[in-house]
Order: C-alpha cells, then sequence, then structure tokens
C-alpha cells in the first residue's frame, strides 16, 4: 500500500464520517450495558456554528467517544432550541423587510412564516457539527418544538398549575420594548452607563415656592403620582400635607411621607411614578396612589405623554429636558454614572412594567436543588467555585415570570371563558378546557367557540428545563424503556453564563418529576476570549469562522487547538496558532506511522536488546499514563488529559521509543519488535481516538483491512495492566546520559558516524539495563564501567555519576585546551564582577531583593561553569 506523504484532512473527514454514519456507530439502543449518556445543550434552532460551540461539542464528543470505547452504551442525544424571542426577531425582521407588519398578521399566519424560517435555517448548526466530528445518535435528534416536546411542557404547565405553583398575577415585570415582551430577572443584564441626573422643580400649590426632585428619567413626570419626602427630614416639614404640581402638565399630586425616603441622596424629595418603578409601585401600594401607564409596548410614549405622544422615550428624554429648562422647571443637571438593566437578547434598555404575567413559585421548587449540589454532592459542579454562584442565585431565588408576549414557543393552556382576571381554566387542550369551565360555571351551554387561549407563549426556558426528560419521553410516558435505560443521564457539558437559566432549573425539574438528578456531573467550560481577553463577537470582528478553521486546519487539529488550553471553567485566549500546533500534531502522528510502515520487516534476524527493553519501558509509560488520564478525566481536567497523551505520542513514542527501535539506515527490523511497535501505535491511536477521531481511524484503517465490527471507534480501550515503575525513573536517567553524549558530539562536532568510546564512574549505583539503549542512540562502540576518572577525555556528570568520553584522532587536544582556558578565563572575569558587585555593601543595600536574587543566581552559574571546565582541562592535559 502506497502511503501519502501528507493526511488529507478535508478528503479523510468526508470519508470516515460517512462511513460511521452508514455503520450506524453512533446510535443507541437499551442493551445490557452499562449507559453513558449527554444531552446536548441545545443550540438556537436558527443559529451556525461559533468558537463557543466548537470548544462546547468538541468537549461532549471527547466523553462520548471515549466511554464508546470503554464499552459504555454511549447516547448522545442532539436538538435545537426554538429560541422564542431570537427566532421571532429573526422573522419579524424578515416580515419587515418584505414589507409585512406582525401586527397585520393573525397568529397562525405567523407561525406559518416561523416554521418556514425554521424548516429553511434550523438543520444548519447541527450539519455543521457533524464537519466536527461529532458522534451525536442524529437518529434521536430533537427540537423543541416537537409535538411530543410541546406536550410535555404543557402537560408540566398544568400539573404544576394543579399542584398550586404556577398563578396569574399582575405584578411589576421587566419589559423587552424591542421584543416587546417580559424577561425573567435572570435575563435582564445590568451595565453601568453615562447619564445624566436632572433636578427639577415642582411648584407648590397655592405658593411661588417649588420642591425640587433629582431624577435620572425625566420623561416619566407624565406618571407621576406623589411627591414622597422623609417624615424626619426637618428641611421638608414646612411641605406636610401640602400638593405640588407636575411642570408642563400642570396635574396637582399630594406630598405624602415616608421613611423609605433617604435623607442623604438628592434633595431628599422623591418622585412617586408606581407604573414605572418597583420601590415605587411597593410606596404607591401602601399609600393607595394612582397608577398611569404612560408607555405603549415600544416605550414610546401614548396619551398621558401629551404633545410628546408616540415619541421614544430617549428622544422625549432630550426634549423634555429642553422645554422643563425653557420653562425655569431645571435647577440643574449632573452627570451621573447610572446602573441600567439591558435585555439580554436585543440589547433593548429594559422598562419596569405593570402587567398580567404568569408566574411559577420557587421557593419550595428549589429545595432539593439546592441540597443536590451543595449538600449531597449527588450532582457536582466542576470546577467547584461555581458552587458559591449556585448558592447565590438559588438561596435568593423569586418567582419566576414564565409567560412571554410572544407567538412563536408553546401558547399558554389557560383559556377564558369570561371577561373577568379570574374567568379560566387551565388544561392541556380545548376539550379538557370545556369540560372544566361547565363546570366552574355551572353552564352546560358552553361550547368552545366560547372559550379564547391566552394568547402568551411561555418562556423557552420553561422548555428546556425539562431537557433530559423529554428527550426520553420521561415526562409523557415515565415508564418507557428508553427514559428508564438512559435517565438520569451522566454529564453535562455548558457554560458557566447559563447555570442558573438552564442547569439550576433542570436539576429543579428532575427532582420535581423523578426524585433524581437529571444528571451527576456538570462540566462548565470557559468562554473563548481572543488574545487581548476580549470575547470574541462579530461586531469586533474578532470571531474566527470555525469552518474555516477546520478548511485550513483539519477537525482534528482545530479540536486538539482548543482544547490544549480549555480547563474547566477558565476562559481560553484564542489564537490560530493553537490550531496550527494541532495540525502540526497530527502531521508527527502522520510521519510516525509512516516511518513505521515504510520499514522492511524480516522473520529471521534475532530481536536486538535495545528493542527487547525499549518495548518494556514504553508499554509501563503507556501504563502510567492511562493512570493519569482516566484521573484527569474523573476530575474532569479534559486540557490536562489531553496534553498527558500528546506527551506521550511526541516524546516518548516518537522522539524515544521508534529511534530506540529503528533498524539501521537500509537494514530491516525484526518481525517481533515491528509487531510490538504497531501495537502500541495502535494503542496510542485509541487513547486519541477521543480527541482526533479523522486521523486516528484513516491509520487505523491503513495499518490493515478492517471489518466493520473492527472500526477504531467500536474498538476496546487499553487494558489497566501492572507495570514496573522503575523501568519509567531509570530511563529518565537514561535519557540524561544520551542528551549529555549528543551534546559533547555536537560541541566537538564529531558526526554520529563516527563510534565513540564511553566511560561510567557508577557512584549512584544507577540501573545498567538501558546500557543497549545508551550504545545504540550515542553509537558507542564500547561501554565500560570504571572506578576512576578517566586522564585524557572529555568529561559530563548525571546526578553523582560521571561519564567519560575518551578522545580520539577526531579531537585536536591542543585547540580544544586553548578554547577551554580562553573560556574559563572569561567566565573567571565574569565571575569577578558579579562579585564584586555582592561586595558592595552600598549596591547591595540600595538594589531590590530580585536584582540581588539575579545577581546571586549569576554567580551560582559560572562557579558551576568553571568548576565543570577546569575538570574538563584536568582530563585532557
Amino acid at each position: 500500500m502506497i502511503i501519502p506523504a501528507q493526511f488529507n484532512a478535508k478528503e479523510t473527514e468526508q470519508k470516515w464520517y460517512d462511513y460511521w454514519m452508514k455503520n450506524n456507530y453512533f446510535h443507541s439502543t437499551p442493551d445490557h450495558r452499562t449507559p453513558y449518556t449527554i444531552v446536548i445543550p441545545p443550540p438556537n434552532v436558527t443559529g451556525v456554528l461559533h468558537m463557543g460551540h466548537m470548544l462546547n461539542n468538541t468537549l461532549q464528543d471527547v466523553l462520548i467517544r471515549r466511554a464508546r470505547l470503554k464499552g459504555f452504551n454511549a447516547c448522545w442525544v442532539p436538538g435545537t432550541d426554538h429560541a422564542s424571542i431570537a427566532t421571532e426577531a429573526k422573522v419579524v425582521a424578515k416580515l419587515k423587510a418584505e414589507g409585512i407588519n406582525k401586527n397585520d398578521l393573525t397568529r397562525e399566519e405567523f407561525l406559518k412564516h416561523a416554521w418556514e424560517w425554521t424548516d429553511k435555517y434550523g438543520g444548519t448548526i447541527l450539519e455543521q457539527l457533524k464537519q466536527l466530528g461529532c458522534s451525536c445518535d442524529w437518529n434521536r435528534t430533537k427540537f423543541t418544538m416537537d409535538p411530543d416536546m410541546s406536550a410535555s411542557v404543557i402537560k408540566s404547565f398544568v400539573d404544576l398549575y394543579n399542584k398550586g405553583q404556577i398563578y396569574r398575577g399582575y405584578r411589576m415585570v421587566n419589559w423587552d420594548p424591542e421584543a416587546k415582551t417580559t424577561l425573567s430577572d435572570e435575563e435582564v443584564i445590568f451595565e453601568e452607563r453615562q447619564g445624566k441626573l436632572y433636578y427639577i422643580k415642582y411648584k407648590i400649590e397655592g405658593s411661588e415656592d417649588f420642591l425640587t426632585v433629582a431624577t435620572t428619567r425625566p420623561e416619566t413626570i407624565f406618571g407621576d403620582t406623589a411627591i414622597c419626602i422623609n417624615p424626619n427630614d426637618e428641611r421638608h416639614t414646612h411641605l406636610k400635607g401640602k400638593k405640588a404640581i407636575i411642570p408642563i402638565s400642570g396635574r396637582i399630586i399630594p406630598i405624602i411621607e415616608d421613611e423609605y425616603v433617604d435623607l442623604e441622596f438628592g434633595t431628599g424629595c422623591l418622585k412617586v411614578t408606581p407604573a414605572h418603578d418597583m420601590n415605587d409601585k411597593t410606596l404607591g401600594e401602601k399609600h393607595n396612589l394612582e397608577i398611569i401607564d404612560i408607555f405603549n409596548d415600544d416605550a414610546s410614549l401614548n396619551s398621558f405623554g401629551l404633545h410628546y405622544q408616540g415619541k421614544d422615550r430617549f428622544v422625549v428624554r432630550e426634549e423634555i429636558s429642553k422645554e422643563l429648562e425653557t420653562l425655569g422647571a431645571i435647577s440643574k443637571i449632573e452627570n451621573h454614572i447610572n446602573n441600567v438593566g439591558t435585555s439580554e437578547r436585543t440589547k433593548a434598555v429594559i422598562e419596569p412594567r405593570l402587567s398580567d404575567q404568569w408566574f411559577l413559585r420557587m421557593e419550595d421548587l428549589v429545595k432539593p436543588a439546592i441540597k443536590a449540589v451543595l449538600e449531597t454532592e449527588e450532582v457536582k459542579l466542576y470546577p467547584s467555585r461555581f458552587n458559591n454562584t449556585y448558592r447565590h442565585w438559588l438561596e435568593n431565588i423569586r418567582d419566576w415570570n414564565i409567560s412571554r408576549q410572544l407567538w412563536w414557543g408553546q401558547q399558554i393552556p389557560a383559556y377564558f371563558y369570561g371577561d373577568g382576571k379570574e374567568d379560566f381554566v387551565v388544561a392541556e387542550n380545548i376539550e379538557e378546557a370545556l369540560n372544566l369551565a361547565k363546570i366552574k360555571t355551572s353552564n352546560a351551554q358552553l361550547q368552545t367557540s366560547d372559550l379564547r387561549q391566552d394568547a402568551d407563549a411561555l418562556d423557552t426556558w420553561f422548555s428546556s428545563w425539562l431537557w433530559p426528560m423529554s428527550v426520553f419521553g420521561g415526562v409523557l410516558d415515565p415508564e418507557n424503556e428508553d427514559f428508564k435505560y438512559y435517565y438520569p443521564t451522566n454529564d453535562l457539558v455548558t457554560g458557566p453564563d447559563i447555570l442558573f437559566f438552564w442547569v439550576a432549573r433542570m436539576i429543579i425539574a428532575g427532582y420535581e418529576y423523578t426524585g433524581k438528578k437529571p444528571f451527576s456531573n456538570v462540566y462548565l467550560t470557559g468562554l473563548v476570549r481572543d488574545s487581548q481577553r476580549r470575547k470574541m463577537s462579530k461586531s469586533l470582528g474578532n470571531s474566527p469562522e470555525p469552518l474555516g478553521l477546520i478548511e485550513k486546519f483539519g477537525a482534528d487539529g482545530v479540536r486538539v487547538g482548543l482544547l490544549l488550553s480549555a480547563s474547566a471553567g477558565n476562559d481560553i485566549m484564542f489564537d490560530e496558532e493553537l490550531c496550527n500546533q494541532g495540525k502540526g500534531f497530527t502531521n508527527k502522528i502522520w510521519n510516525a506511522f509512516k516511518l513505521i510502515k515504510g520499514w522492511e520487516v524480516s522473520e529471521t534476524i534475532p530481536q536486538p536488546e535495545s528493542s527487547k527493553v525499549a518495548i518494556e519501558w514504553y508499554e509501563a509509560k503507556l501504563q502510567q499514563t492511562l493512570l493519569t488520564i482516566d484521573d484527569d478525566f474523573e476530575k474532569y481536567r479534559i486540557s490536562d488529559a489531553l496534553m498527558t497523551i500528546y506527551k506521550l505520542v511526541w516524546d516518548d513514542f516518537c522522539s524515544w521509543f521508534l529511534e530506540m527501535i529503528k533498524p539501521a539506515y537500509q537494514q530491516p527490523i525484526d518481525s517481533v519488535t515491528f509487531a510490538k511497535a504497531i501495537e502500541m501505535l495502535e494503542n496510542n491511536l485509541k487513547l486519541l481516538h477521543p480527541f482526533m477521531p479523522f486521523l486516528t481511524e484513516e491509520i487505523w484503517q491503513t495499518i490493515k483491512e478492517r471489518t466493520p465490527e473492527e472500526a477504531l471507534i467500536v474498538s476496546t480501550w487499553p487494558e489497566i495492566k501492572p507495570f514496573n515503575e522503575s523501568l519509567i525513573s531509570d530511563f529518565d536517567n537514561t535519557i540524561e546520559v544520551i542528551s549529555g553524549i549528543r551534546t559533547i558530539r555536537k560541541d566537538k562536532n564529531i558526526p554520529f558516524k563516527d563510534t565513540i568510546e564511553l566511560r561510567v564512574v557508577n557512584n549512584d549505583k544507577a540501573s545498567t539495563y538501558f546500557d543497549s539503549v545508551v550504545t545504540k542512540l550515542g553509537n558507542i562502540i564500547s561501554l565500560e564501567y570504571v572506578s576512576e576518572k578517566v586522564e585524557g577525555a572529555l568529561s559530563y556528570r548525571v546526578k553523582s555519576n560521571e561519564y567519560f568520553i575518551p578522545i580520539t584522532g577526531n579531537i585536536d587536544v591542543e585547540a580544544e585546551i586553548s578554547k577551554l582556558t580562553e573560556e574559563l578565563n572569561y567566565t573567571k572575569g565574569f565571575l569577578k564582577s558579579v562579585q564584586g558587585k555582592l561586595s558592595n555593601e552600598k549596591f547591595v543595600a540600595g538594589a531590590p531583593e530580585k536584582v540581588l536574587e539575579m545577581e546571586r543566581k549569576k554567580e551560582a552559574d559560572a562557579l558551576a561553569k568553571i568548576a565543570t571546565i577546569e575538570q574538563s582541562l584536568a582530563g585532557l592535559k
């Protein structure tokens, strides 16, 4: 067989992925084996692959491929999330570009467009994951809007409502005026922004006096329904019982008293706008104030905004401040840093808004999830430092606003039969709702046409919190075979940014519905940042195109490059050089394989002692590595595991093992050693396969012809066996001995083809087991152990042992003595200057400790060098 000079990643990747798919290696069905299960964090259905996906899914593929090799029934469930806010926004934008307004469509018409969009773009990211090599069970692909997935969500809602956990309430919520929907607290990102503080003057009714209020939002004065002062504030006793006049509108509002007002902040007078501030709403309820909502759903002002009606809130802020100044109603304007809430999805500034919404009570639901992570450790977070974040979120949890003013998503299964806020029933379908409504109203004449389903959709997270259960049908049918076999799952790989949104909620749902954890381990990845530590984003232009990287460096090269620096929870400073390093590793392995297959094999020549020893050492090294990487995987140090394998293959296998067994130029290798070399290569391929699936399968299948049952992807992980640890430490010593010989050959220009002699004073009583290797790799004609130093020889030390290479005709002794004498004199001069500094009391007293440390190191290094040169000179004279 002719082996190509270079590994062709592009050709190989498609070939083997097609082969794996054809042979159904990724598919899992329940059997006698122990299951190993991962559910994918479902990416947005309309998304495309980015660097975060690359990292996250490579890690999952490593875990699933290794489990498959270790004999588990490995099942990795892929899928996508309908991403209600993001997807609806994209569909609305597409319709707008076509001249269609969403509000002009019926729900059914809009959903038709949304499904068309999903069908067109929905499979993109999953197809891209295939190019990365992801071995998902594609037969099990799920979408959060699949009929059975939606049915699971609806069943969950009805169940929790019937348990009294879901309720409808008129509350202050976070309103996203761009997406025109509410958001949960966790979907609001707070940012510090430069703003202004406006000091507005309100006239006091019946006088020429005025009071001053400091506000960052002058546009909200149209919603003011009181001015509040602290009853203990002596500055404002004259205002008690009086009324104030709102500038521009002229509306009269009461001046109320409450100790809530901070005496130290601002002017001591607080404008109260109950419809647009959480704290103001509380004050309003306490003092029975009127509630005036001044905003439309897009945050433009409504009719309460008078001549500003229809204008955006930020435009009004600029214009109203000028009008107030013209009226003399502003005393001053100051710069002010403000903490502004923004929408995680649309980046729009959030508007507090009173609204009828659906909420899930969290106080009791959260208790098993706190216990599972923080007490019993049934669920472990890696790294464990995220336990503190988890604790903070869950111990301070508020009821979850689960309704969204969207059409794309599961429609809330509440059916109204009247105009009252409580005139509704909750049921899984309209037929059940009708029966419940008849009972509730005692009206047997009701028909389905009398019912109106709540128009809102459920929060996307209310769908995905069921994911590990619903993908196996566990919500609809908890007794089905798949669910009983695969659940609880094993590992979850995700980002810490959704630790609360998704991870904690899945744990909550798991215990609520099954009494069991949904998974055992949560591996939290870091963010992929650029070399300047900036988060990668399209707007910054610092995010490489993932498929472009695969095209340039090969999927295996990209996977290795990403994972070499991806320790759990720590951000990756991504640089393309990482992928180049991965590609370089790919080439190294390919060239090692070519070297072995290029050797002529002889069945008759005996096995050299050096080869026998080399094999024993490498087998021990392999076993040591197996233990190390098993420990790394157990602790979810995936990057460390890869680095351990990288060093085993690059250093131990390529740089040492192959050199030790390599036959002489144009000579054959014995069949016993060759067979062992292939065996060791195959073991390496098994260790590498989870990280580099394409390259390893290509080499595995090229070594010899294999049946589908013998493919690498379904082979067996190397077995752990007892090994001789002293072989490893002895060889580490041998490496130093060989390195000393190579250094002398290089320094003295002694060609490797020229044999040399080696004499050893074995003061250390070091093992002589690897002498045959030293002899081969040093091209030594004779190796002898002596009791005394050898005169007229070049020398070096390894620990306490002394090594001597007798001078041969290859070396001009006089020239060598002259060269060493010159180097000795220079080093003595250097030492004298360093010691001069260190004996100078003024220098020692004034120099920083780091500088002194450096000078002392220079002194020690010079002394050691002088001793070595003098020893070499003594041997030459």
